[in-house]
């Protein structure tokens, strides 16, 4: 028995034991420069449990082969798993199984959408695809708070297109501005994208507020779910979006995969973008006929590996409970901030009195940020540092770049006040 298991054992409202959980993490008893690790980057990478490095080892050690190829027992038992992992992600963001595309994270389930429907404005794909097409004028509206992975590939559709990309702006705490958005999102609006949770603000955003005004003007709504699959419980189809994306790593899996969720008539309509083998019904040597969604999406050998060790991962947020994971990050984000305005020359970006995760992005005054950085690595504590693919973002706050330090379950009171501890020591030690 795991220790997520154990701690799904006890009630709901039993406190998080993030010190006990630890134990199921081998990298978490490391040590950096003779220090205790302290990690507190896993907005950028999260660490895996030993249930996820198990699930996907068992895989390749007993399992592995191609799937939906082979007739053989390996490729047939390989498809199984392959196929039950993509029931048990889904199922973790209230989807049904064909809702649920595989990718190799959310950049390129981001990116498949933008070209599906740039396919779809060039006349590609079935007759229903047409009610995804831009024209020239229509728009494509996003925020000012996205990662670059929610901005470039919309720039890039309404470059191919002719459409105008417009953006909502955040007011100076870092939440959305929703009067603006009203005014924006009107009727040539076509697309609205958006984050759940900005990877630097740490704020949750007002989704159902932007998916109701997306509605109005019958666009189509696009949500980055990266920040908030590993600490809010969601439900998808529930909120109402249309398509949303989220990446394994970030949430206790494997590199290489992703999500996309799509409502079944959206990926209905959408025409492919990668193409090549495994998507499709049909081949002649000039033309060519698709499987329906998800596999429409799904050309070539798809990460089978890692989807089996992603559904180990969510099966493991779901044993410790998504509800006790956010109530223990917002404990660990007060405690945070209520550290971090105390010292002398640290300014919060996004400092907003709203629900978010366990995440804080700082400038520390007269020193730059890759300095701040090394001095607490030094120190054995992981954080991040740039403008985490947000410039856009960070230009709005007059800097170039920040101090990023984002908690998951398995960080503790005391690595949340190592932490501030060594930055109240950042300033002296430059002799700023």
């Amino acid at each position: 028995m795991t220790t997520a298991t154990t701690e799904a054992t006890q009630a709901d409202a039993t406190p998080l034991d993030a010190a006990h959980l630890r134990e199921d993490f081998p990298i978490l008893s490391e040590q950096v420069n003779g220090h205790r690790l302290v990690y507190l980057d896993s907005a950028a990478t999260s660490q895996r449990p030993l249930a996820v490095l198990d699930a996907e080892r068992e895989f390749l050690t007993h399992t592995n082969a191609a799937v939906h190829r082979g007739a053989h027992t390996l490729a047939a038992e390989a498809t199984e798993l392959f196929e039950d992992a993509r029931a048990t992600v889904a199922g973790f963001v209230g989807a049904e199984p064909e809702q649920l595309v595989w990718t190799s994270g959310a950049t390129m389930g981001l990116n498949l959408v933008a070209y599906s429907i740039g396919n779809a404005s060039v006349g590609r794909g079935a007759p229903a695809s047409a009610s995804l097409a831009l024209r020239p004028g229509d728009e494509i509206v996003t925020t000012e708070i996205e990662h670059h992975a929610n901005l470039i590939p919309w720039q890039e559709l309404a470059a191919r297109t002719g459409a105008v990309l417009r953006h909502i702006p955040a007011h100076g705490d870092g939440t959305l501005d929703l009067e603006a958005a009203a005014d924006l999102i009107r009727e040539r609006t076509r697309v609205v994208a958006f984050t759940h949770v900005s990877n630097v603000l740490g704020i949750v955003n007002p989704v159902a507020d932007l998916i109701a005004l997306a509605r109005g003007v019958g666009a189509l709504t696009v949500m980055d779910a990266c920040q908030s699959a590993p600490h809010l419980r969601l439900d998808l189809p529930a909120l109402g979006v249309d398509l949303a994306v989220f990446s394994g790593h970030k949430m206790l899996g494997p590199y290489g995969v992703g999500g996309l969720y799509g409502r079944a008539e959206v990926l209905e309509a959408m025409p492919p973008f990668l193409t090549g083998g495994s998507m499709i019904t049909t081949v002649t040597l000039d033309g060519a006929e698709f499987l329906p969604p998800p596999q429409r999406f799904e050309a070539g050998t798809q990460p089978i590996g890692p989807a089996i060790g992603l559904a180990a991962a969510v099966r493991y947020l779901d044993a410790v409970g998504l509800e006790r994971i956010h109530v223990h990050e917002s404990m660990l984000a007060a405690r945070m901030r209520a550290g971090l305005v105390e010292i002398p020359g640290i300014r919060l970006l996004g400092d907003a009195a709203a629900e978010r995760v366990g995440l804080w992005a700082f400038d520390v005054e007269g020193v730059h940020a890759h300095d701040a950085g090394q001095f607490l690595d030094a120190r054995g504590i992981a954080v991040r540092v740039g403008h985490h693919c947000a410039a856009p973002l960070h230009s709005r706050y007059g800097v170039t770049a920040s101090v990023r330090a984002s908690a998951a379950l398995y960080n503790t009171v005391d690595d949340v006040d190592t932490f501030l501890d060594a930055v109240t020591g950042i300033r002296p030690y430059f002799g700023v």
